[in-house]
């Protein structure tokens, strides 16, 4: 099959962009599974309800979809700080934790998200409109368009400075102390359901922000999240439990994997690239790329 050089670039550069997109998507999965251990099946449905959230702010009232995204992030912040509540009550108080119920209860939430899509919303695909949506920047060879650029951008930075954050706060070195251990954590006076709390509470506010940067790219629809499951716990286990560095990377690998794989093979061929990814990585390296 002839290769065009020009094609190549252009596949590359979009994988990248793309990749850097899906490390927002990754982001909250890395911290709830990565670091405390918690199977949030759900996280993809919380990052459509947020698309749609972002959608109805772009629609009603006008604002920006990232402005929309981080007006909303609070509001989510929140609600995941209580889902771990009853989270922490029913399957990890006094138990140790129990994963497969513990699963079926976010099984069950993914769900209800998706009902309440349908109910409120209907089934039909929602796209946002922006002055920069439909905008390329032409740079000779490659073409960039603004809808994967800004998205990038925004994504990687906040990416940055939460792997900061946690390096170099005090709430930071906690969660990572509770991952870790969480009975010496409580014996130096901390409350580690509470820093759980915050954590998970922090993983649905980039669900929300990776909603908005979603809607941006591309129309979604109340099912939409169901596709990005493999993806994200692919990149997760890919880049190394809790390693958000390892996140960023192994999303930058699996957007150029599946942006070749499109280009060259067709687009049907993409989504089996991040279950071969996972199941390749489970076989020869199980502790990640980049590990823990």
């Amino acid at each position: 099959m002839d290769i065009s050089f020009d094609l190549l670039i252009n596949a590359i550069i979009s994988g990248l962009l793309l990749g850097g997109f899906y490390s927002a998507l990754s982001l909250g999965v890395s911290i709830s599974f990565g670091m405390l251990d918690i199977v949030n099946i759900a996280h993809p449905a919380m990052v459509i309800l947020g698309a749609y959230l972002t959608w109805w702010l772009n629609e009603k009232f006008g604002f920006d979809p990232i402005l929309a995204g981080f007006i909303l992030g609070p509001f989510f912040f929140l609600v995941g700080n209580l889902i771990y509540r009853i989270y922490y009550d029913r399957f990890e108080k006094g138990s140790g934790g129990d994963s497969l119920r513990g699963l079926a209860f976010f099984f069950g939430i993914l769900f209800i998200i998706e009902m309440i899509l349908i109910l409120a919303f209907g089934v039909d695909y929602r796209n946002v409109n922006t002055s920069y949506t439909d905008k390329t920047i032409d740079l000779g060879l490659v073409t960039v368009a603004y809808r994967l650029l800004i998205p990038f951008g925004i994504s990687v930075a906040l990416l940055l400075i939460i792997r900061w954050a946690f390096k170099k706060t005090y709430f930071g070195r906690a969660v990572s102390a509770v991952a870790q251990d969480p009975l010496a954590l409580q014996l130096m006076g901390v409350n580690p359901v509470k820093i759980k709390g915050y954590a998970f509470g922090l993983s649905l506010f980039t669900a929300v922000i990776g909603g908005a940067m979603l809607i941006i790219i591309q129309s979604v629809q109340p099912s939409a999240g169901r596709e990005y499951i493999g993806l994200v716990f692919a990149i997760v286990v890919l880049g190394g439990m809790g390693n958000l560095t390892g996140t960023l990377l192994g999303a930058m690998i699996l957007g150029v994997a599946e942006s070749m794989t499109a280009t060259f093979a067709g687009p049907s061929w993409a989504p089996a690239v991040s279950f071969g990814l996972l199941l390749l990585t489970l076989v020869f390296r199980p502790q990640g790329i980049f590990g823990k």
